[in-house]
């Protein structure tokens, strides 16, 4: 008799990660090729830094940012508008029951790492690393 692992409390599992991944890869391709029609889209550079998939694998959240940080919640938008098409396209591509229904929000990623290297570089932190 083998036990399925959980995963509660340790993070995403494999499979979560390994799914989140390919849905990653599946929207940067159609945004790529410009499968989907929408003029917002097609004028902007749009970057999917992360796919994050709920443990019942029925949520995917993607995280999106276009070149530039500028017209984010156009593009939001655009994505949101588009939603069924990208879900019926993804569909096609992952071998699940059901296909993750998909939300779309502004990464915030690169703003974080800027406010750290601000704290970083601030003179009260410079001060206390001379200190040592």
């Amino acid at each position: 008799m083998t036990r399925k692992k959980t995963t509660t409390g340790k993070g995403p599992s494999q499979r979560m990660l390994r799914i989140g991944e390919m849905v990653r890869h599946k929207l940067s391709e159609l945004l790529i090729r410009g499968e989907i029609h929408d003029d917002v889209l097609a004028s902007h550079v749009i970057s999917i830094s992360e796919v994050r998939i709920s443990n019942d694998l029925k949520l995917a959240t993607a995280y999106v940012l276009p070149l530039g940080g500028k017209d984010t919640a156009a593009v939001l938008a655009a994505l949101e508008k588009h939603k069924k098409f990208i879900r019926a396209e993804i569909a096609q591509t992952l071998d699940l029951r059901y296909a993750p229904d998909i939300r779309f929000r502004e990464d915030q990623t690169f703003d974080e790492v800027s406010r750290i290297d601000r704290l970083l570089y601030s003179e009260k932190v410079r001060r206390d690393v001379e200190k040592k």
